[in-house]
């Protein structure tokens, strides 16, 4: 038996401390604790101060859950009336709204082609409507090019992203692993890697440039 931690835990239940409280405060183990001051008896107003702590503990922890509950009902509220807002979604809508996320997230440049990177698989399946439904890609012209942490599952991320953007996976080039410095350490906030989509055309290339700059010269 540990002698001098029976005593400072006998010690501190004297002062009306929980065993919780004890095992906080000490590091000891709980079994222990209670087996060493089971015979201390509390006095009422110690008692009553240990129940005040638990009530205020409980109290407090509820008070904070229904605050967040409530905050996250509100802001549901709000984003699910927003959502309503949005109803078909017309081919020209599409279209423009496909020209908007290349202008973002799209190569700029003719030596890069068509390519379109993203680890949104929300972002990924638009684009990808966009593409097919918009520029009338078809499926064959499509490659897939995923860039992946070397530690992470090569073939889940192929999977994942094959399912995601409809490429076959025949049609992906190997896949580009490097470490980035940024990230080395953290937890995986991109297990299945980014995608990069290709399109090997030229002309619909500077289509998609022209839109571009006819979309700015309206808009602004």
């Amino acid at each position: 038996m540990k002698i001098e931690e029976k005593v400072l835990s006998r010690k501190l239940r004297t002062q009306g401390l929980s065993i919780n409280e004890i095992c906080n405060k000490t590091g000891f183990a709980k079994g222990s604790v209670s087996l060493w001051v089971r015979d201390i008896e509390l006095s009422k107003t110690q008692k009553n101060e240990l129940s005040q702590k638990g009530f205020r503990k409980e109290v407090i922890e509820r008070r904070r859950t229904t605050r967040l509950s409530n905050e996250n009902n509100r802001r549901q509220i709000i984003i699910d009336g927003a959502t309503e807002n949005i109803k078909d979604i017309s081919k020209k809508e599409l279209w423009l709204i496909g020209i908007a996320l290349y202008w973002g997230e799209g190569a700029k440049t003719l030596r890069s082609g068509v390519q379109f990177s993203n680890s949104d698989p929300a972002m990924v399946k638009v684009i990808m409507k966009f593409f097919k439904v918009s520029c009338k890609v078809p499926i064959e012209k499509f490659r897939g090019h995923i860039h992946l942490h070397p530690h992470l599952n090569e073939n889940e991320a192929k999977k994942y992203w094959g399912e995601i953007s409809g490429i076959p996976l025949d049609q992906f080039y190997k896949t580009s692993t490097q470490q980035s410095r940024a990230n080395k350490g953290k937890k995986d906030s991109l297990p299945f890697g980014t995608i990069n989509i290709h399109v090997n055309n030229t002309e619909l290339f500077l289509k998609i440039r022209g839109w571009i700059k006819g979309m700015y010269e309206n808009i602004v």
